[in-house]
């Protein structure tokens, strides 16, 4: 890819737009280094008047009129009516070339029906996955956990999907070589599951995947392998779960400062070791989660993302647009199915 990424944003997507949009947009540019542009799309008056009060009119944004935005409580089906919200222009920005990669904290359902009908999936890809990246105790490492969201009821297939998809995102973009990837069930042992769980095995061992077996829920932030497969169901589960991990920690801390004098001295004590197990938890240094198999690149952020959030978001977009993630993607499905074919 030549020249500077242009990266499209929803900046009237999320619980705080445009301002957190906007505040985010600045801040990615501060670290852009000229590697990407970044385009702003929404209402023009209102994304001006965020860029002002931030003190960044001077600098080198697009800004894109979109008259419409969808709303978080309006149903994903909106999005194709209203042909000027600001991702249905977003994704036909993509479409035509003018940008390489869209990222919204908008209504996540909208935001895939938009990317489904203007930019289409990648062809040998039945469903996309949203994936996202969790940390492990391995420090400095983390698992990748696909579907979390985008299919509530999955076929074996579209399970060996996510893991082929999952795999190259992991290799391409978090620099991991041969992940290890699991599939998320009850037990090790591979006689263990229900019918999607045990027709999905076979499958994926009888793939060209570095596929590890079964993995079981309290493994996966032990770290025992690098991409974990699971339909939209189970996966939004988990991953709600995990987001719930850290208020409860910072909630039975704040119990244990009440007690008494000397459990106050020793959280002083500890205040580093906090100060960094709070960035370990904390979503926004991850950024966005990254749709997975549709035609383009589509990066999808919580809807009450902070500034920093949006910011690392916008990174997610750029390094998967600047590795080909795609179009490796779609280079070992077609060996894969010129192999079963034979």
């Amino acid at each position: 890819m030549n020249g500077p990424v242009k990266i499209a944003l929803d900046s009237m997507g999320g619980d705080f737009a445009p301002s957190v949009l906007v505040k985010g947009a600045v801040l990615a540019h501060q670290e852009s280094n000229g590697d990407f542009r970044l385009i702003l799309v929404g209402d023009e008056v209102k994304i001006k008047e965020e860029l002002k009060k931030n003190g960044a009119e001077g600098l080198p944004f697009i800004i894109q009129q979109a008259s419409e935005s969808i709303r978080m409580d309006e149903s994903a089906t909106l999005s194709l009516r209203k042909k000027d919200s600001s991702i249905a222009v977003a994704m036909q920005m993509q479409k035509d070339g003018e940008a390489d990669a869209v990222v919204s904290a908008g209504h996540t359902g909208a935001v895939m029906t938009s990317a489904l009908i203007t930019l289409g999936r990648i062809e040998g890809i039945s469903r996309p996955a949203i994936a996202t990246y969790m940390p492990t105790q391995r420090e400095k490492d983390g698992v990748l956990v696909l579907d979390v969201g985008a299919n509530s009821e999955c076929k074996a297939q579209h399970l060996l999907e996510f893991g082929i998809m999952g795999s190259i995102y992991s290799e391409s973009v978090l620099n991991k070589a041969n992940p290890r990837v699991g599939l998320l069930s009850i037990g090790e042992e591979s006689n263990k599951g229900n019918d999607l769980i045990l027709s999905s095995h076979k499958l994926l061992l009888e793939s060209q995947l570095n596929f590890v077996g079964n993995v079981e829920g309290n493994k996966i932030l032990k770290g025992s392998c690098d991409v974990v497969v699971c339909d939209g169901f189970v996966g939004n589960v988990m991953l709600k779960f995990a987001e719930s991990i850290d208020g409860f920690l910072t909630s039975i801390v704040k119990k244990q400062i009440k007690r008494n004098l000397f459990s106050k001295l020793g959280i002083l004590f500890l205040q580093a070791s906090l100060k960094r197990l709070r960035k370990v938890l904390d979503y926004s240094e991850y950024g966005g989660a990254p749709l997975l198999g549709i035609d383009g690149v589509c990066i999808v952020a919580h809807g009450g993302s902070s500034p920093k959030a949006i910011k690392n978001a916008i990174k997610v977009a750029y390094h998967m647009s600047k590795k080909n993630v795609n179009f490796k993607i779609k280079e070992v499905l077609s060996s894969y199915w010129q192999r079963i074919r034979k």
